[in-house]
Order: structure tokens, then C-alpha cells, then sequence
């Protein structure tokens, strides 16, 4: 009862600030505790063989929702093979944020093959970022194929990344950046192949096995969006967080929640049949599925 009183109270001191983001949560548990359990239950849930990216995302965001003073804007760069989830924990990070998730105003999604094909057009999107951002301080900005930007490119948003208070008059210390990429996935492989050769678990895996590996790894990497770039040489991204190649049983658990969300009795000999035509890598041992659970809802219209 006197934590509802004190949630109460603090709501309604703080919700004029917000007065100019009307898609947002009214605060919700982001800011009424030191977690939020909303996403957490998404995490645990949904995202499926990445104990080490749910720790960190779930600890980075709703530690970062809950300052109302954040001395930066959030900066995770999201890595890992194609069809691992990284895409996925954004769109739980916006649903966790804004009423509308993905369809939020402030909910920008930037593809670099699409929307920047030509690193010529870096100011285009130092305009965008800047205009949405004066409309509401806790907008979120996806770039999605950050191996596929021309190197350098993205140095251009470095100010808006930095401890800044105000830059022209704006302040993007509440933004949330997400960078998403396949850069380093083969670094992050190995050392599962490595734990599984060893006869270890992959839970055994820890954040520390992995983030030097893969910040050289990108930072290193001529055909990344991040190669030598200063976001990272001045330390700008506050986590480089790993997604580990899916097992079977993971994919499993996809094909099976997928035919959960489609209304239907999930069936695990179709959801068996799924997952053992995924698990192709490496050839001879067949441990991790290539591709993930990228395809699964196409792999399901065919076997359902």
C-alpha cells in the first residue's frame, strides 16, 4: 500500500514533464520501479537462448528509463547472426515504452541499405534525429544493418551521443539509440563452438567472454558501419551485447510461440520438423541454426 501511495505521488509530480510525448506509457513501471516487469516478462518469455543479451537490455533500459536525469542518451550496439533476436528486442524495448511500440512517432527505424544508400546524405539524417528528438527528448532511433553503412558514416550523430547537456538548443540525453548488426557474430560463434567443444553449458557463457572479443572484432572489421569509429574509440556505446547462434531447442521454442501467437494448439512434431531443418551449422556437427528463427513463419505455413 505505501508503495502504491509513493507511485501515486511520484507520477503525478513528474507527468508534466512528459506532457510533449503523449505516446509514452503514462510513466508505467519503468518509472515506479527499479525494473520493469513488463519487460522483463517479454524477455523471459519471448526472447529465446540469450540469457546474457536479456540481462544486460533489461538492466540498461529500465536503469536508463527510471533517471530523469541520464548524463547521455542509451547507446547499445545489438550483435550477433541473422535471426537471433536482435531485431525482436527492439520491438520489445518500444512496446515496453510507448503505447504504440514500433508505430510510435517516436519510434524511428533508420535501414542503411534504404533510407542512406550514399554516405554523401549524413546530414539528411543529423536533420532527422535532431527534429524528432525537440519533439519528444525520450524518442528511440533503430539503425538496422550497421555492417551494410559506409564506414564513417555513422561518426556523423557522434555529438548527439555524447555527455552533452544541450546541443543548439536541444537536449538528446533521454534518447535511446540502438545499433543492430551481423558484425562479430562469427567472433561471437566460435566461442560457443569453443564452450561446446569444452562439454560446457552455454549459461556458462558471460558477458566478459565475449565484449572485448567482439568490440575489436567490429571496431576491426573494414566492412562494418563501425570500423574505427570514434563512437567507440571515445567509448559512446554503453553496451555491445552479445546474441548467441540458436540451438535446436530454441528454435523449438520459436516455431512453438509462433504457433501460439497464429490462435493455434502449438504441435511439437511440427515444431521438431522446423527446428532439425534449421540446425546446419557447422556442417558436420550441425549445432546452431544458420539463419536462426528468421524464417520460421514462412517454415510454418509450409508444414502447417
Amino acid at each position: 500500500m505505501a508503495w502504491l501511495i509513493y507511485c501515486t505521488i511520484f507520477m503525478s509530480a513528474v507527468v508534466p514533464i512528459w506532457t510533449t510525448c503523449g505516446d509514452l506509457w503514462e510513466l508505467s513501471c519503468l518509472l515506479c520501479s527499479p525494473i520493469s516487469p513488463g519487460l522483463e516478462a517479454d524477455l523471459e518469455s519471448k526472447l529465446f537462448g540469450q540469457h546474457i543479451a536479456s540481462r544486460i537490455i533489461l538492466k540498461a533500459v529500465s536503469g536508463f528509463m527510471s533517471n530523469e536525469n541520464p548524463k547521455k542518451p542509451l547507446v547499445l550496439s545489438l550483435h550477433g547472426w541473422t535471426g537471433t533476436g536482435k531485431n525482436f528486442v527492439s520491438e520489445l524495448i518500444a512496446e515496453n515504452i510507448f503505447k504504440k511500440g514500433m508505430d510510435s512517432k517516436y519510434v524511428h527505424v533508420f535501414t542503411s541499405e534504404l533510407h542512406f544508400p550514399h554516405s554523401s546524405q549524413s546530414d539528411t539524417y543529423k536533420q532527422w534525429i535532431k527534429g524528432n528528438v525537440s519533439e519528444c527528448g525520450r524518442s528511440m532511433f533503430v539503425f538496422d544493418g550497421m555492417d551494410k553503412m559506409h564506414p564513417g558514416l555513422i561518426d556523423s550523430i557522434k555529438p548527439y551521443l555524447d555527455y552533452y547537456d544541450k546541443l543548439d538548443g536541444v537536449s538528446y540525453r533521454k534518447a535511446i539509440f540502438i545499433f543492430l548488426s551481423n558484425a562479430g557474430g562469427e567472433s561471437i560463434v566460435d566461442i560457443a563452438l569453443d564452450f561446446w567443444k569444452a562439454g560446457r553449458s552455454r549459461e556458462e557463457i558471460e558477458l566478459r567472454d565475449l565484449e572485448t572479443v567482439l568490440s575489436l572484432s567490429v571496431f576491426n572489421n573494414k566492412k562494418s558501419g563501425l570500423w574505427h569509429t570514434s563512437l567507440i574509440d571515445k567509448n559512446l556505446v554503453d553496451f555491445f551485447v552479445p546474441f548467441l547462434p540458436l540451438e535446436y531447442h530454441h528454435v523449438v521454442q520459436c516455431a512453438m510461440n509462433e504457433m501460439k501467437v497464429r490462435g493455434h494448439e502449438p504441435d511439437l512434431n511440427v515444431a521438431d520438423e522446423v527446428a532439425r531443418f534449421h540446425i546446419d551449422f557447422p556442417k558436420r556437427e550441425g549445432i546452431f541454426a544458420f539463419k536462426g528463427c528468421k524464417t520460421i513463419q514462412s517454415k510454418l505455413d509450409y508444414y502447417t
